[in-house]
């Protein structure tokens, strides 16, 4: 079995689209998912599963459509992608904040217009790289204060897209190894 990670954009934020992570968790045995964990309450799961990451978005989708009556957008990682892009962020070393420190996960990779297009935008001291599937963000305040923000790649690129804070992509690649 595969270890993978569900990234829920959108849910438990200011007291709407509210999923308890124990519903979540019933819905993600009901679909037959193995060894389910949860972390947060921003919807963050990980789950063993041999399907591909776009059946399993689509299913998860569908799913919490049906079972709680709104639309979540999901985006599937699996634990080596997750430890690759952690390898490749051009902005974590060792003497990085990891405060400011995001990743951005993109729902499908963008054309090559609108990459190109987005790539000219420069807010300094907050920078960007884009790669594949995922944008590394460096925020030098804030991420609530950057223009660099989920609706800025999402406008621009025109894919969906979730962030989660570097301090969650570490926590979800411990959980992603750890065996249950």
């Amino acid at each position: 079995m595969n270890r993978k990670i569900a990234i829920l954009r959108g849910i438990n934020v200011g007291g709407k689209r509210k999923i308890l992570m124990a519903d979540l968790k019933a819905l993600c045995e009901q679909l037959g998912l193995e060894q389910i964990e949860t972390y947060i309450q921003s919807g963050n799961l990980l789950f063993n599963s041999q399907l591909k990451n776009s059946k399993l978005e689509d299913l998860l989708e569908d799913a919490i459509q049906e079972k709680f009556g709104f639309e979540v957008p999901v985006i599937v990682r699996d634990s080596e992608e997750l430890q690759t892009l952690i390898r490749k962020n051009p902005f974590y070393d060792k003497n990085t904040d990891i405060n400011q420190l995001h990743l951005t996960f993109l729902k499908e990779k963008p054309s090559k217009e609108n990459l190109e297009k987005t790539q000219t935008f420069n807010y300094d001291p907050d920078k960007f790289k884009i790669a594949e599937k995922e944008v590394f963000i460096f925020c030098e305040g804030k991420y609530h204060q950057t223009k660099l923000n989920n609706n800025f790649f999402e406008k621009k690129l025109k894919v969906g897209a979730t962030t989660r804070n570097w301090k969650t992509i570490l926590k979800l690649h411990e959980l992603s190894k750890k065996q249950i």
